[in-house]
């Protein structure tokens, strides 16, 4: 305290002693300030650690919605599955796939869901990384059983986890039981669907793993038992240093979730050396208590600030909470099992269709609403529901005012109030829809059920006639094959003419079937008259035969055969006033006796050698051969190459700059197809797009193409070079593909930055809806039409009309003799006129040349490619080539 200075009398200075009054008076400040600081420091410990447990609880809260919506949200769309398998059990895998491809994906955390029909895991999507669960068996497995036989003893959702994965990784697995109900009503077990749910992804989703949450956090409760005090996410020390509890509840149980902030909680308020500074300036200064009476108030209006806005944020919370409840349209009920008085809101009258002014505190009011027939079920799962006091589901009917029926679909949950009150609490919805739905799908099943059994007949009838063609009374596949395959048969094949007719589907689609029928018919007269007694001929498919020799023959006779047969299908047929004309293709193979198993073989080499008869102009006969094999096993492991190339994703992007032509300024990339192959370097289409074609697989490397071209854009952009456009090539067959605009979704790029290049070579019916509508869909998509090799293909003036190209490219044939032919040159400065006339830009290709470059651009055209600029380069080499700008050294 600071000194006491007293007046001087005369000239000696002496101190009074205090009195006693103000050394009592002193004495009460000091009592009375020490008493407030002590007062202070507590409360504002109290308060920080209110505030410190409030703030950590509102996190929490955000937390467990987050969590519980996403679990909820995942185990909703299985249910979907399961609804659909309980009224289709005869599903198969791609069904299965093409349902759960929906709600697997960025917007759900699923990671694979599983079918199991009786227990046997056979049916799972995605396919790819799961092949090890397929076969599994669950009554078998000493992991999985347990949680499977209590899933179907239950005949609810059972939860587990979270569980360590095969496929790598943790999971929650929800195993739905599925059943189905036969024809006398009862339910038989169809097996479960097990749907895994990603531990990490649902983490982070929820918000769990992010690096600024200001709370730390730990959820026990293993396998959804809220008994279990297992922590399977967190510090198992967050338990014991006094959290925040909550509890998540799941549709099977429940996780403890607690939380203490990050770093754990702080004893120091962060304002407590300042309040022991006010308390002892308070003492020091006797003569300020207002003020630290005023500092004091201004604190305890901050709480009261901070109460009013706490206030505002839970009653917007609550507004938004019942417009979510008014949107939906769920009435929420609550039954005091110890009074027996039951709650109900405004929307519970309306789906009951109770009258205004009834009692509705009392539990027969819900009773006296049930439908009879529903009544003593819905009674049972209800008080079944308290007496285990878990959740609550149940489906049944009310009888309305007007005696219409409404299905009610509850669900509700038993739980004890902070002294000790015991309630039921849930919800109620109209489900009416999702019953007739229901409804529609058993009845289509039962149809289905009786088509299947008429086809079973069906094929019972014509099982007498399976070994023979019931239209031209030959021998059929079957036949032959037992033929074939018997080695015991007294006379095996030693020669195979497989045959095949020309232009038979063109007379079949042009006079119809019966003309078709005529032709089968003619065609196995003129076989059977060219066999022998122990000889056959057979029909093996649509408008293919075979004739097995069964004697011995060499080439030469054969080949007279095979001669005779095609000149004997040329001749005319007559067929009600038309004279139809076919041929046939003939492949013919020998049998190596030498070979335990050769009909086996027989048939097939037969094939190839029909094979090459085709694809040599047809009407002719080949024989098979080593050298035949070998080229067609090299076309094979080409093939083979090339699947194994896209799974390892060999097939990359060159790139071909465009180039302005008059300022030479780079306006765009042409991505050009390379298979990066393991053993022969880099090659190019003309060594794979033929084979690639023939196993409709051009639209996977487009797709490749696609994907790879827009990822190295993004390393341009990042790298600050600008390529204004970039053109991929598109096979004809997306064009026809009706999903074409869907397996678009998902990329990014910036609107006129891509284009397509289709080949003039593809014809452009403009009747062709389904082309024209693609079109239209990419360009809204920013996505431009560019035409390739002009100038050697079918486009017309109306077909460009019609498809409205960005841009057009003269083939390089055409390009190339400018520099030397004045024909040619007046035929691209023509093409250059039609394009600018229509608005559409003109590209060149196969500039050579510098001259080639300026006589284009005095034609007018508006951008060059060729090597004269720049080859097709890989990305890091074209970005090498943008920054230093060897074209203008070039030019």
């Amino acid at each position: 305290m600071p000194k006491l200075f007293f007046p001087k009398i005369g000239a000696r200075h002496f101190l009074t002693r205090p009195s006693f009054a103000s050394i009592l008076a002193m004495g009460i400040a000091v009592a009375v300030i020490s008493a407030a600081g002590i007062f202070w420091e507590v409360q504002n410990r109290l308060v920080h650690l209110q505030r410190a447990r409030a703030n950590v609880a509102e996190q929490l809260g955000v937390v467990r919605a987050r969590l519980e919506g996403n679990i909820n949200s995942n185990l909703q769309l299985v249910r979907g599955l399961v609804a659909l398998i309980a009224t289709q059990p005869d599903i198969d895998q791609d069904q299965f796939g093409r349902i759960s491809s929906s709600f697997i994906g960025k917007h759900s955390q699923l990671r694979n869901v599983a079918g199991a029909p009786d227990l046997v895991v056979s049916l799972m999507y995605p396919m790819e990384g799961n092949e090890k669960a397929i076969g599994l068996d669950y009554r078998k497995n000493n992991q999985q059983r347990h949680t499977a036989l209590r899933a179907v003893t239950s005949g609810e959702m059972v939860l587990a986890g979270p569980v360590d994965l095969l496929q790598g990784g943790t999971g929650f697995i929800a195993r739905f039981p599925v059943f189905t109900k036969t024809e006398d009503g009862t339910r038989h077990l169809w097996g479960l669907v097990a749907a895994v749910v990603d531990a990490d992804r649902l983490y982070a989703d929820s918000g769990l793993l992010d690096p600024d949450l200001p709370v730390e956090i730990a959820i026990l409760g293993k396998d959804a038992t809220i008994t279990d005090k297992t922590v399977f996410f967190g510090d198992e020390a967050i338990l014991q240093q006094e959290p925040v509890l909550s509890n998540v509840v799941l549709p099977t149980g429940r996780w403890q979730i607690a939380a203490i902030p990050r770093g754990g909680w702080s004893a120091v308020p962060a304002n407590a050396w300042k309040t022991r500074l006010l308390t002892v300036a308070g003492g020091l200064l006797v003569l300020l208590p207002i003020f630290i009476a005023g500092q004091l108030y201004d604190q305890r209006r901050g709480h009261i600030r901070e109460l009013k806005r706490r206030q505002l944020q839970m009653e917007g919370l609550s507004q938004r909470l019942k417009l979510a409840l008014d949107t939906s349209k769920i009435g929420i009920w609550e039954l005091n099992l110890d009074t027996g008085v039951l709650t109900w809101d405004s929307r519970m009258l309306e789906l009951y269709d109770i009258p205004e002014g009834r009692d509705t505190t009392q539990y027969d009011v819900w009773a006296d609403c049930l439908h009879p027939d529903d009544l003593e079920r819905a009674e049972r799962e209800y008080w079944g529901a308290i007496e285990a006091g878990g959740t609550y589901h149940s489906d049944f009917r009310v009888i309305l005012q007007d005696g219409s029926i409404r299905w009610i679909r509850a669900i509700g949950a038993v739980h004890t109030n902070t002294r000790g009150q015991r309630y039921i609490l849930g919800v109620n919805w109209d489900v009416s829809s999702d019953i007739q739905l229901k409804t529609r799908l058993l009845s289509a099943k039962q149809s289905a059920e009786d088509r299947n059994r008429e086809l079973e007949d069906a094929r019972a009838l014509m099982e007498h006639y399976s070994l023979h063609d019931s239209l031209t009374g030959l021998p059929n596949r079957r036949f032959l094959d037992q033929e074939l395959l018997d080695e015991e048969a007294p006379q095996r094949p030693t020669a195979l003419l497989h045959i095949d007719l020309d232009r038979f589907k063109h007379i079949n689609d042009t006079l119809g079937h019966a003309a078709g029928d005529a032709m089968l018919t003619h065609a196995a007269s003129v076989l059977k008259e060219n066999v022998s007694d122990s000889d056959f001929v057979a029909r093996i498919g649509g408008d293919e035969f075979v004739i097995a020799i069964t004697e011995p023959a060499d080439e030469a006779s054969l080949a007279a055969r095979a001669d005779r047969i095609i000149a004997q299908m040329r001749r005319p047929v007559p067929f009600e006033n038309h004279q139809c004309r076919f041929g046939v293709s003939i492949g013919i193979a020998m049998a190596d006796t030498t070979l335990s198993d050769y009909g086996r073989h027989l048939l097939v080499d037969a094939d190839i050698a029909l094979y090459r008869a085709k694809s040599n102009g047809r009407n002719r006969f080949e024989f098979f051969s080593d050298t035949l094999k070998s080229e067609i096993v090299h076309n094979k492991q080409v093939a083979d190459d090339i699947l194994f190339a896209l799974e390892r994703q060999e097939f990359l992007p060159y790139f071909q700059p465009q180039f302005d032509a008059r300022t030479l300024a780079i306006t765009g990339v042409e991505a050009l197809a390379r298979w990066k192959h393991p053993t022969e370097g880099i090659l190019t289409p003309d060594r794979f797009l033929k084979t690639a074609d023939e196993l409709n697989v051009v639209h996977l490397i487009d797709r490749l193409i696609l994907e790879q071209t827009l990822w190295q854009s993004a390393r341009w952009k990042a790298a600050g070079i600008h390529i204004p456009k970039m053109s991929v090539n598109v096979s004809a067959g997306r064009l026809n593909d009706v999903q074409l605009v869907q397996s678009l979704d998902g990329l990014v790029f910036e609107p006129g930055s891509l284009s397509f290049e289709l080949l003039e070579s593809i014809f452009l019916d403009e009747k062709n809806d389904l082309i024209a509508a693609n079109f239209d869909h990419l360009r809204e998509m920013g996505i431009d039409i560019e035409i390739d090799d002009f100038g050697t293909g079918y486009a017309s003036i109306v077909s460009l009309i019609h498809l409205r190209p960005k841009r057009l490219k003269i083939d390089r044939q055409l390009v190339i003799p400018i520099t030397h032919s004045e024909g040619q040159r007046r035929l691209v400065a023509s093409i250059i006129d039609i394009g600018q006339s229509l608005g559409i830009k003109v590209v060149a290709e196969g500039v050579e040349t510098m001259q080639h470059a300026r006589i284009l651009r005095d034609l007018g055209c508006d951008a060059l490619q060729g090597y004269a600029f720049a080859p097709a380069m890989p990305s890091d080499r074209l970005m090498e080539f943008v920054r230093e700008e060897r074209w203008r050294e070039a030019s």
